[in-house]
């Protein structure tokens, strides 16, 4: 019998997606498939440790999405590329897998389901939908500023605008990571790619109700889980996602926020894996 140990094993290696480009992956343990899906100026070693933990069940693929750490890019950009991506991985470990997907990568793993990609099972932390009139989304004019800074090379102020503007960070915050020279080295390499994150958003944070149509290909078996310490405004997306799915629901998980699948993955990883694993 393997022991955990011998299960967490990473082995790294390489798909090519439909147009092309390498992605970049981390396979390691055995058993069903589950591919996590990063957020916003994030790589694979945010979600290593989730990725140790889930591989004592499980085969993860922990990934490096395109145009982040070893995997390529290409000239033009568009969602339905990295769903290209998603797709090619789940390919690779016998096609079809379970996602999840954190916060931006929420919903490019219900992108993903909702395309048609063969999906067991849908896992999304804190989708960052902005559906009630009154919650508080990101300026309407993020995705021009975030442009504008990186078109100037200003990658830091890029990464500081998001965090200020979208992510509701303050400022002394990231001037603390500012701080730290390796993290906040590989956030600026990470933010030429946040207008790809701001495109799988789309026009989903705009504090109107979701689009029914546009989701409804997401079949599958999906669970919303939202942190108790997080803003209602994730409760309120989290609602909206089970009511526009047919096989969804929501679990709210006591004294956690929007950073706990970096911070918390001892206390994700065993939702993640009863749900997968269809016990609760």
């Amino acid at each position: 019998m393997s022991t955990a140990r011998e299960q967490s094993v990473r082995v790294e290696a390489r798909v090519v997606s439909a147009d092309g480009t390498e992605i970049a992956f981390e396979q390691s343990g055995s058993g069903p498939a589950v591919v996590l899906v990063a957020s916003a100026l994030a790589d694979r070693s945010d979600t290593a440790k989730l990725a140790a933990l889930l591989a004592q069940d499980f085969t993860v693929i922990n990934y490096d999405r395109r145009g982040r750490g070893a995997s390529g890019d290409a000239d033009a950009y568009a969602p339905d590329r990295e769903v290209e991506d998603i797709a090619a991985l789940i390919e690779h470990v016998g096609g079809s897998a379970s996602l999840f997907g954190s916060s931006s990568g929420a919903v490019l793993a219900l992108r993903a389901a909702a395309a048609g990609v063969n999906v067991d099972r849908l896992a999304l932390y804190e989708p960052p939908f902005v559906v009630a009139e009154g919650d508080a989304g990101p300026p309407r004019d993020l995705a021009r500023q975030i442009t504008a800074l990186l078109a100037e090379g200003r990658h830091g102020d890029a990464v500081k605008y998001f965090m200020t503007k979208v992510q509701g960070m303050p400022g002394i915050a990231v001037t603390f990571m500012r701080c730290m020279p390796k993290t906040w080295a590989n956030l600026t390499e990470l933010a030429r790619t946040l207008p790809y994150d701001i495109a799988v958003m789309g026009d989903t944070q705009q504090g109107e109700p979701l689009d029914a149509e546009e989701w409804k290909g997401a079949t599958v078996r999906t669970r919303v889980l939202t942190g108790g310490r997080s803003p209602a405004a994730f409760q309120r997306a989290a609602r909206a996602v089970t009511e526009i799915l047919p096989q969804a629901d929501h679990r709210t998980l006591p004294g956690l926020n929007h950073g706990a699948v970096v911070m918390a993955p001892k206390k994700i990883a065993p939702r993640i894996t009863e749900f997968i694993k269809g016990r609760a």
